[in-house]
C-alpha cells in the first residue's frame, strides 16, 4: 500500500465521485483511478467502495477505514514539514519596540547595530505607548525598547539614550511663531493642550514645569498622542509643550520654536527585562555608545 492508494481513496470519498475526484482534485484519467482503488481494496482484503445511483458511497468497512486514512495522511504531512523544520529551523527573534514616532530616528540606528548578525536572526518592529512597551517587556513579548523610564517597573533596566528638550507647538501663523525662541510667560494666557496619561512620564514633567513657573496655565485638553496634539494645536488655536523629536510630524499647519530659557526635558531609553539572557540583546547593549554618537541633534 502507498500513500498515493490513501489520497486517491479520501479524494473519491469526500467528492463522491471517480470522475469529480480524477478531474479536480488529482488530475489523473479515471480509468487509472479506479484501478488504483482496485488495488487498495485488494491490499485490505474487503470492498470499501460501491456504485449507486447516487455516484460512489462507501460501505461500512470504507466508512471506517477513512478516518484512519485521514488520520495517516495528517501524520505524514506533519512529519514530512518537522523534517523541513530540522533542516532549516527558524530563526530566533528579536523584537525591538518603540515609542510612536521615534523610529524614525532610532530605527535605522538599531538597525545599523545589528547589522554583522542580521542573516542569524529575525527582527520584529512595533510601535506603542510608553507604558504598553514596559508590559510587553515584562511579558517577554518585546526583547527591547526605546521608551520613557517608567516608574514602578523594578523588572526593567533603563539606560539614556538622549535628553530631549521640550519646544513649543503652535499654529504656523500664530503671534509668536515670528520669534526665535519663546518664554514661557508669553504662552500663559493661550489655550493649553496637556498630555494624557498615555504618556506619564510626559504629563509629570510638563505639570512640574509649569508648576514651578507660577503662572496661571489652564490645561483645556490633554491628548493621547501626537497626532491629536497637532489636530488640536491647528483646531483651537492653542500650544503645547512636546519632546523635540514632534518636530519630525508637524503638519504645515504647525510649527514649534525652543523655549527661552533652561528648557525641561525628558529622557529617551533603552528598556529592557533584567531576566532576558538573550545573546542579541547583550550584544546590543554592548554597543550603545555607537548608538549615542548616532544621537539626533537636540536643538
Amino acid at each position: 500500500m502507498e500513500l498515493r492508494h490513501l489520497r486517491y481513496f479520501v479524494a473519491v470519498a469526500e467528492e463522491g465521485s471517480l470522475t469529480v475526484a480524477a478531474e479536480r482534485r488529482l488530475h489523473t484519467a479515471q480509468p487509472s483511478l479506479s484501478r488504483q482503488i482496485r488495488d487498495l481494496e485488494h491490499e485490505v482484503g474487503v470492498e470499501l467502495l460501491v456504485r449507486s445511483a447516487r455516484g460512489i458511497e462507501l460501505t461500512d468497512s470504507g466508512r471506517a477505514f477513512l478516518d484512519h486514512a485521514r488520520l495517516a495522511l495528517v501524520q505524514v504531512g506533519a512529519a514530512i514539514e518537522a523534517a523541513r523544520r530540522a533542516a532549516h529551523p527558524a530563526k530566533p527573534n528579536f523584537a525591538l519596540g518603540f515609542l510612536t514616532g521615534q523610529e524614525m530616528d532610532w530605527l535605522p540606528e538599531a538597525m545599523r547595530i545589528l547589522r554583522d548578525e542580521l542573516p542569524n536572526f529575525e527582527v520584529s518592529v512595533s510601535s506603542q505607548y510608553s507604558p504598553d512597551l514596559a508590559q510587553a517587556l515584562l511579558r517577554g513579548k518585546l526583547d527591547l525598547a526605546f521608551m520613557r523610564p517608567e516608574a514602578q517597573m523594578p523588572d526593567l533596566d533603563y539606560t539614556v539614550i538622549v535628553e530631549e528638550p521640550l519646544v513649543v507647538a503652535m499654529p504656523s501663523d500664530h503671534r509668536l511663531a515670528s520669534q526665535n525662541t519663546v518664554a514661557l510667560q508669553d504662552i500663559a494666557g493661550e489655550i493649553f493642550i496637556g498630555m494624557s496619561n498615555t504618556a506619564p512620564r510626559l504629563r509629570v514633567i510638563i505639570d512640574q514645569y509649569l508648576e514651578r513657573s507660577g503662572l496661571n496655565f489652564q490645561q483645556s485638553h490633554r491628548v493621547d498622542n501626537l497626532a491629536m496634539a497637532m489636530s488640536l494645536i491647528a483646531s483651537t488655536r492653542g500650544v503645547a509643550l512636546l519632546p523635540i523629536f514632534a518636530k519630525n510630524f508637524l503638519p504645515l499647519s504647525v510649527t514649534s520654536r525652543p523655549l527661552d530659557g533652561e528648557a525641561p526635558t525628558i529622557d529617551l531609553v533603552i528598556g529592557y527585562n533584567k531576566t532576558n539572557t538573550s545573546p542579541i540583546l547583550g550584544l546590543f547593549l554592548s554597543r550603545l555608545d555607537q548608538l549615542r554618537k548616532k544621537a539626533p541633534q537636540t536643538h
